[in-house]
């Protein structure tokens, strides 16, 4: 039995993502964004109260990037991980993991422009300096994906993995403030990724209430 908890456009989206990808059946339980997630209950799965929580094999995973690896050793026939001794190992964990660097300034810029409710909450120079690290991370993503190597088109040279899901599913996040057309190669990435059926079942469904409100968030000035 696998058993999904996820809240629409937060970091277990990745694990949905992955879920459609791996073609397993799972279960997924959707929360509001209220405090069910802090109540008593919901901690025995995420002691954070906070989404992924997976309930696999009689454990429970409440971390994105150790479900991500868990999840692709479990199922290791889909080709979406790199096991020990593989060649594109070690760029596979840094690029998997590197998802949570992404993930970390887009959390930034949403406490500053969604969660903060009033406007003297909020810094224009936190946002400016989290949007320039998060526009840093896009310009990380786009050297590696301008390698001079054959077959570019996914962040491993041998083709889409895991890592792809994990940050694609950051970027997908950090457009919501930082676009990406100064970063060629990833908006083709990216693009390309957003084609795939996968990702696009992981995304919220029509009619439901979103993290989101807006596609894009200006840069707030005080």
């Amino acid at each position: 039995m696998i058993r999904l908890h996820h809240c629409h456009q937060t970091r277990s989206m990745r694990s949905l993502w992955l879920l459609n990808e791996l073609g397993v059946d799972f279960e997924l339980v959707v929360y509001p964004f209220d405090r069910t997630l802090r109540s008593p209950e919901y901690r025995t799965l995420n002691p954070a109260g906070r989404v992924p929580a997976l309930e696999i094999d009689g454990d429970v995973m409440f971390e994105s990037g150790a479900i991500a690896e868990y999840l692709c050793e479990r199922f290791p026939e889909a080709g979406l991980g790199r096991p020990v001794g593989a060649l594109d190992r070690a760029e596979y964990l840094t690029w998997l993991h590197f998802a949570e660097t992404v993930s970390q300034h887009t959390a930034a810029l949403t406490q500053q422009h969604v969660a903060l409710y009033d406007d003297s909450m909020r810094s224009p120079v936190v946002m400016k300096l989290e949007k320039m690290r998060l526009e840093k991370c896009y310009a990380a993503i786009e050297g590696r994906l301008s390698t001079p190597v054959e077959n570019r088109d996914h962040l491993l040279t041998g083709g889409f993995s895991a890592a792809d899901i994990g940050v694609g599913q950051a970027v997908y996040m950090g457009r919501h403030f930082a676009r990406t057309d100064d970063f060629p190669e990833l908006t083709r990435w990216y693009e390309r990724l957003a084609e795939r059926p996968a990702f696009q079942a992981a995304l919220p469904p029509v009619g439901v209430d979103l993290l989101y409100e807006r596609d894009f968030y200006e840069p707030w000035e005080a």
